[in-house]
């Protein structure tokens, strides 16, 4: 615990730094930070707490798209809200390659000074979507609180430990109260299948097929043209998992359609879907999890 304590406590100083770019190196893996967010966490589970470097939103994606840093974590998507506000700049990049995905069921922490109770909290700071999975609970049992939106759930643990008042709190993974002055008053709040989220793992190449692979496609289409469009995958025999409707940033008739579906762009059926229809755009290809 104290090993894990002091390599969070670097993480922290590297997110007050002002310069984490400076430690993005071929390697490393860039996370929304501050330390202390649902995707540091994410980051925790899937690689260890080495070579993590925290970053602003734009900071994170500029990274990657610069080659700054070998891999990005981003929230996608979520049971409570379906897309996050991330997904677009995934989508945005001229180059991305999804090669993992990893869903965590969500629990959330409310995080405090010492000493503070839950009768002393006045304020609580969270990420927009963490209020949409806690609301149940929030509007249950503290409905008259105000809610303050943050960046992420490390920024909302942040702005926490630096309040000069204990009346303050906020909502986030337990591992903010391992990284700030802070401790959990609650745990597990709004824990369920209910509440999921889905990140993305960006690289650089696209994993061998595993025989139970899923592939994320940018479509981008017309609504006249939309009913034959997603016809086609079905006769090919290419199971479509979830489709998720983006703005095309062009026409009110046009969008993008972020479509997943079973299966490997470098195998069987897909692989020849895919043959015959060049204008779409693989994002990744990956183990299904």
């Amino acid at each position: 615990m104290l090993k894990f304590r002091a390599i969070n406590a670097i993480a922290c100083v590297l997110a007050l730094s002002g310069n984490p770019l400076s430690l993005a190196v071929a390697g490393s893996i860039g996370y929304l930070g501050p330390a202390g967010s649902w995707t540091h966490q994410a980051c925790l589970d899937l690689f260890g707490a080495r070579d993590l470097v925290p970053l602003s939103r734009d900071e994170l994606f500029t990274a990657y798209a610069d080659g700054k840093i070998e891999r990005a974590c981003v929230p996608a998507t979520t049971s409570a809200v379906g897309a996050t506000p991330y997904l677009d700049a995934v989508i945005d990049l001229p180059d991305v390659r999804i090669v993992a995905e990893y869903p965590k069921m969500l629990g959330y922490s409310l995080l405090a000074k010492p000493g503070t109770k839950r009768g002393d909290i006045v304020a609580v700071h969270a990420h927009p979507v963490a209020f949409e999975e806690v609301r149940p609970w929030l509007e249950r049992e503290m409905p008259r609180v105000r809610r303050i939106d943050a960046a992420s759930a490390g920024a909302a643990a942040q702005t926490v430990a630096r309040s000069v008042t204990p009346d303050a709190a906020s909502f986030g993974p337990k591992v903010g109260a391992d990284i700030y002055p802070l401790v959990s008053l609650v745990d597990g709040i709004e824990e369920g299948p209910h509440n999921v989220t889905r990140w993305w793992v960006l690289g650089r190449q696209m994993p061998a097929p595993t025989g139970d692979d899923k592939t994320s496609l940018l479509v981008a289409v017309s609504d006249a043209t939309l009913s034959s469009t997603l016809a086609e995958f079905g006769a090919a025999g290419v199971r479509i998992l979830t489709i998720y409707e983006r703005p095309s940033k062009k026409t009110l008739d046009t969008h993008r359609y972020l479509v997943e579906v079973e299966g490997h762009a470098k195998q069987g059926a897909l692989a020849a879907f895919l043959e015959e229809h060049r204008e779409l755009r693989v994002l990744g290809s990956y183990p299904r999890r």
